[in-house]
């Protein structure tokens, strides 16, 4: 996964979802076995989703603009649209936790693409994530 100027990997890409995984590789959310679930499902999305690995800092652009202060984040773009995704945590621009179930991650980015492709701009996730913190 290479860092290209994010604005033309998002306004290039026209069949599939694009995925974008911001963070910084110090940081022990973005560290090499969390990564990897992100990375780990490229091959398997292929066909309908391209994933990039950001780092923060090298885009403050982006992180003013779609307020990415989280450890780690998901956006997902198709053709040149931000697609919003309903979680059930009240933020539905991103995804800003780590998700180690990668099967779970394969069904969001379908759903988004799904959806996507339909001319949706917010679709619901498959699960609920309303209720992930217990306290």
């Amino acid at each position: 996964m290479l860092e290209p100027p994010l604005d033309q990997a998002i306004m290039s890409e026209e069949e599939r979802l694009v995925v974008i995984r911001f963070g910084r590789d110090y940081d022990p959310d973005c560290s090499p076995p969390n990564r990897q679930s992100i990375t780990g499902i490229a091959d398997r999305v292929k066909n309908f989703a391209v994933i990039y690995v950001c780092d923060l800092d090298q885009v403050p652009d982006f992180k003013q603009m779609y307020e990415l202060y989280d450890p780690v984040t998901l956006m997902f773009f198709f053709r040149n649209k931000h697609m919003m995704c309903d979680f059930g945590t009240g933020n539905n621009n991103k995804l800003n936790w780590v998700l180690e179930d990668k099967q779970e991650l394969i069904d969001i980015v379908e759903t988004i693409y799904r959806g996507a492709k339909k001319g949706r701009g917010l679709v619901v996730s498959p699960k609920d994530y309303s209720t992930r913190y217990r306290y």
